[in-house]
C-alpha cells in the first residue's frame, strides 16, 4: 500500500536518500511519480461505476424523500391558507400533525444520508484498494523510488503519473 506523504515530508525523505546516497548513486536521477486522487476518483471507470451503484441504489429512495417533503409543503401551504377559518381544535391538530410529519422527513432524511455516506465509503474503500494495488503494480514495473498521492503542492506533468493508474484502473476487470 502506498503511503501518503506530504509535500514537506516528501522532499525530506527525497532530501535524505540524496544525502545518505554514496555519490555514483546520486548521479542516477531518482524516478519520482505523482498521482493525483481526486482526478483518479473522478475519473476511472471503477469510480464512476461505483457513483452509478450508489445512483441507482439510492435514487428510488431519494425520490421518496423529495416526493413526501413536496407533499408535506403542499399540505403546510394549504393548512397556511386553511388557518383563519378552522375551529381552534382542528387547527391544533393538524399543526400537530404537520410537525409530526416534518419530524418524521427529518428522522427519514438522516438515515438516508447516513447509510448513503456509509455505502459511499465502502465504495470508495473498494476503489482506493483497487487503486493502491494498481499504483503498486506500477511502482514494482516501473521501477520507481518514490510515487506521491495528495497533498502535494506542486507536481510538474513529468511525475504525473494519474493517467497510468487510471488506464491500468480501466483495463483491469472488476472484482
Amino acid at each position: 500500500m502506498i503511503a501518503r506523504l506530504s509535500a514537506a515530508a516528501a522532499a525530506a525523505a527525497a532530501a535524505t536518500a540524496l544525502l545518505a546516497a554514496p555519490a555514483g548513486a546520486v548521479a542516477q536521477e531518482l524516478k519520482i511519480g505523482y498521482v493525483n486522487s481526486d482526478r483518479m476518483l473522478r475519473d476511472a471507470a471503477p469510480a464512476k461505476a461505483a457513483q452509478a451503484k450508489l445512483e441507482t441504489e439510492f435514487g428510488r429512495r431519494e425520490k421518496e424523500l423529495n416526493d413526501a417533503a413536496a407533499r408535506l409543503k403542499a399540505a403546510a401551504d394549504k393548512f397556511e391558507k386553511d388557518q383563519v377559518t378552522l375551529a381552534e381544535a382542528e387547527r391544533a391538530r393538524r399543526q400537530r400533525d404537520l410537525v409530526e410529519q416534518e419530524r418524521d422527513l427529518q428522522r427519514k432524511r438522516r438515515e438516508f444520508q447516513e447509510d448513503l455516506n456509509q455505502r459511499k465509503n465502502e465504495e470508495l474503500a473498494a476503489v482506493v484498494d483497487r487503486a493502491n494495488k494498481v499504483i503498486k503494480q506500477i511502482f514494482d514495473s516501473e521501477k520507481y523510488d518514490l510515487i506521491l498521492q495528495d497533498p502535494v503542492v506542486f507536481a510538474g506533468p513529468r511525475v504525473d503519473i494519474t493517467d497510468k493508474v487510471i488506464k491500468a484502473l480501466n483495463a483491469a476487470p472488476a472484482k
